[in-house]
């Protein structure tokens, strides 16, 4: 296939993707209205680490690297790589040696549809990836691509520039037109679980701060002793 390589993409404001970093996935999904979620097969290779920046696209061929390549000069300070390919692959088409090139150039991550390994060496030069597969299966370098284009990894679409947060639950996508809002939306978030958590901690059922009695009497939900349930006697 041919492709196009995009130089110079707009980018979300670095203020705005710094402060994204200091959300959690579930936190910044939430406060979009539950959008922007990768999908729940696209794990980290490591545990307790987030990380937040600009997205580089990749659309690669499976089984084929070449514009990952490509790719690593369009990266810079900030970014986070991501990439897909046309049609579903697992093969191992990201690992340490791209790593070290990328984070000579400062970027941040990984995100693949596809697979990645020398896991362990990612975890030990700390360069935060997350994929869909694990696989020692290589690749070659041979079929054209594009980076710095709109893709889609299960139905949510990427654009270079969006920021892209990534944590131990998955990967989120926000728009880098909604980055402020989010960011705003976020804190409203937080300061209202701050609140909901506080009231946890004092007693306070989530039955009664959040009104479910009477959802559950809506749907017809019955309280009923264990006696009244299972027709045993008390003295049975």
């Amino acid at each position: 296939m041919s492709g196009v390589i995009v130089t110079g993409p707009p980018k979300a404001d670095a203020k705005d993707v710094d402060a994204l970093a200091g959300f959690g996935v579930a936190t910044v999904a939430e406060a979009m209205g539950r959008t922007g979620l990768l999908g729940p097969d696209i794990r980290p290779v490591q545990q307790g680490v987030r990380v937040a920046g600009t997205a580089v696209t990749v659309l690669s061929w499976p089984g084929d690297n070449l514009m990952i390549h490509a790719a690593v000069e369009q990266c810079g300070e900030g970014d986070i790589l991501v990439v897909t390919t046309t049609s579903p692959s697992t093969d191992g088409m990201f690992g340490e040696l791209f790593a070290t090139a990328l984070q000579r150039r400062g970027v941040r991550g990984v995100v693949t549809n596809a697979g990645i390994r020398d896991t362990q060496e990612l975890r030990d030069m700390g360069f935060a990836a997350w994929a869909r597969a694990v696989s020692s299966q290589g690749t070659v370098k041979a079929t054209g691509g594009s980076v710095n284009v709109p893709i889609a990894i299960d139905g949510q679409v990427v654009r270079p520039g969006d920021v892209i947060l990534a944590d131990d639950d998955g990967v989120v996508v926000v728009p880098r037109e909604r980055a402020r809002a989010t960011v705003e939306a976020s804190e409203a978030r937080e300061a209202k679980e701050a609140r909901t958590r506080a009231a946890f901690l004092d007693g306070e059922l989530g039955l009664d701060r959040y009104g479910l009695r009477e959802t559950l009497v809506r749907l017809g939900v019955e309280y009923r002793s264990y006696e009244e349930y299972t027709g045993e006697g008390a003295g049975s």
